[in-house]
């Protein structure tokens, strides 16, 4: 039988969520904010992640992150801050192994593609397909359609950035049509957890990639803040260390860093705002979860690095237009012969009788290929 576990008062507790939207007998061994992050794991949708870009494209090299693995290291870091803040671990896992979910093959060059093009539609935003995927597309269960996770879950990935206000996206405004998440408010400490282990996570590894790639040397990433003392301390505890062994043992210092800030200035934060209950975290009119003012703005130096050196890299640059066109191409593709798309998508087109319902589905169908699977379905189209 699943034992609840011990958390701090203003956790999310498994005794007081809100349920499912389709009942379900509960599990006798997994808590359902386990089993959510189970069905997760499971969806078609986090498997394409292993082929999907974080920076580089995929077939560029082996070593670097893909969406999955980059998911994976935010679940990693968000189980050790969770549980530092005595908040639920096994949501903060859900959630973080499902906010990439929505994201287009070539990542941000992909979903601004994909925003162009969707303009006339509603647009597209990958945070909100990500709840698309959780409660639509998602197409295995005999009950439902989705994962029909938990609201918790729910809320926790619509709102880990924070409140969603003005003009929904349309995926979103759906998804709230049929569960009202209370996107003005904050979501709980987990969601927040998540959102600081994105940050965590892709800080780290950016800069691992970028040296990987060639794009700047140890030398030049010295010069940053918190990056520069982890070199020194590394130096001086093992002077003869060989390059990769020095540079691996500096970035985990940098990684190290960036974890204890977050767990250091949340607990104050908790302490200092005397909520008790997840609820009354999520009134609050700020995030708890948060990195220092010092370490913050050291991060947004290594951010504005990273943005010249890497994201604008000439070669990363030419890459990106291309993959840009990739999009747009099979967009217009499908646009004009839906005939051609596959025959579960087909089925959903004969039931759509507008241009906005069709543009979405393509949208739909093109957002979830991976890098790999698009540009060969592109050679293929257009050799």
């Amino acid at each position: 039988m699943y034992a609840p576990q011990h958390y701090a008062p203003y956790a999310t507790a498994v005794e007081t969520s809100r349920g499912r939207q389709i009942h379900e007998d509960e599990s006798d061994f997994r808590s359902p904010f386990q089993r959510d992050r189970d069905r997760i794991i499971h969806a078609s949708a986090f498997r394409r992640l292993k082929h999907k870009t974080q920076v580089f494209v995929e077939h560029e090299g082996d070593s670097y992150r893909t969406r999955l693995t980059h998911s994976i290291e935010v679940a990693q870091v968000g189980r050790t801050i969770a549980g530092a803040l005595g908040l639920n671990q096994a949501l903060t896992e859900a959630v973080a192994l499902a906010h990439d979910l929505g994201h287009t093959p070539f990542g941000h060059t992909g979903e601004d593609a994909l925003n162009e093009l969707m303009a006339p539609y509603g647009g597209f935003d990958h945070n909100a397909q990500a709840i698309r995927i959780v409660t639509n597309l998602e197409r295995h269960y005999a009950e439902f359609d989705g994962l029909n996770l938990t609201w918790e879950s729910l809320e926790a990935i619509a709102k880990h950035n924070g409140p969603v206000v003005g003009e929904l996206p349309w995926a979103l405004a759906e998804c709230n049509a049929q569960q009202d998440l209370e996107l003005h408010t904050h979501a709980g400490g987990e969601a927040q957890v998540a959102a600081l282990s994105d940050d965590i996570a892709y800080n780290n590894h950016d800069l691992q990639d970028g040296l990987r790639a060639g794009l700047f040397s140890d030398e030049d990433i010295q010069a940053l803040p918190i990056i520069g003392a982890a070199y020194q301390k590394v130096d001086a505890k093992y002077p003869s260390l060989d390059p990769y062994r020095r540079r691996h043992e500096a970035l985990r210092r940098v990684f190290g860093v960036m974890v204890s800030d977050v767990i250091d200035t949340s607990r104050a934060r908790l302490a200092a705002s005397g909520v008790t209950t997840v609820e009354e975290l999520r009134g609050l009119d700020h995030a708890v979860v948060a990195f220092s003012d010092d370490l913050w703005r050291d991060l947004k130096e290594i951010r504005t690095f990273l943005f010249a050196r890497m994201y604008r890299a000439p070669s990363v640059v030419v890459v990106r237009e291309r993959v840009g066109e990739v999009v747009k191409d099979l967009f217009r593709h499908y646009m004009d012969n839906m005939q051609d798309m596959p025959e579960r998508w087909r089925r959903d087109v004969n039931n759509s009788h507008s241009e906005t319902e069709r543009a979405r589905l393509v949208s739909d169908y093109i957002s979830g290929m991976t890098d790999r699977f698009a540009l060969q379905l592109h050679e293929r189209t257009f050799r």
